[in-house]
């Protein structure tokens, strides 16, 4: 694997991906249709060390993968632009996390049903008066007439780049360089 060329910016803090994966709310799953890449934003959730999302058990994304199973999940958030007299310094705040492996469709119900859970977990926190069944899980066909299908990416490469908040140095509507000349 390539090594990250601005190696300053390198995250080896595994419970600070952890973290930014949890509250992450879209992702962008890379995939390879022959010699042409496809990439589909996705909701997801970081679970057991892997990346997992649904969607419907037919369709461009399924037959990919069902063709080519290797993948790559992009995460990344913007947090402003960092401000610089010098133009070529200007530069934004991020954190940005690479997750790598093989896609495989989950099989069994109970893992199935334990990602779903994360995702409401996730995404509508106490909603739901009771858990996700399996058997809604196993019986749900959506308007389109696609059944559900479950789909993991377990880790076997992470990459994370992070280029922190500097409140002192954040641009905001009305900052003019005059402001920061006087400050250095």
């Amino acid at each position: 694997m390539n090594t990250i060329r601005y190696s300053s910016r390198t995250c080896d803090d595994q419970q600070q991906i952890n973290d930014f994966l949890a509250k992450a709310e879209i992702g962008s799953l890379a995939l390879a249709d022959g010699d042409q890449p496809y990439v589909v934003p996705l909701n997801f959730v970081w679970y057991d060390n892997a990346i997992y999302f649904h969607g419907a058990d037919a369709g461009r994304k399924e037959t990919i993968m069902q063709t080519n199973q290797r993948a790559c999940f992009l995460v990344c958030e913007a947090y402003g632009t960092i401000a610089h007299p010098v133009p070529a310094e200007t530069d934004t705040a991020y954190m940005s996390v690479m997750v790598f492996g093989q896609v495989e469709r989950v099989g069994e119900i109970e893992e199935a049903t334990a990602a779903l859970q994360q995702l409401l977990d996730k995404y509508v926190p106490g909603y739901y008066d009771s858990p996700l069944s399996k058997q809604h899980v196993l019986k749900y066909v959506s308007s389109h007439g696609a059944k559900v299908a479950v789909y993991k990416l377990a880790a076997t490469e992470i990459t994370a780049k992070v280029n922190p908040v500097n409140e002192a140095k954040m641009y905001y509507p009305g900052r003019k360089i005059g402001m920061d000349a006087k400050a250095e």
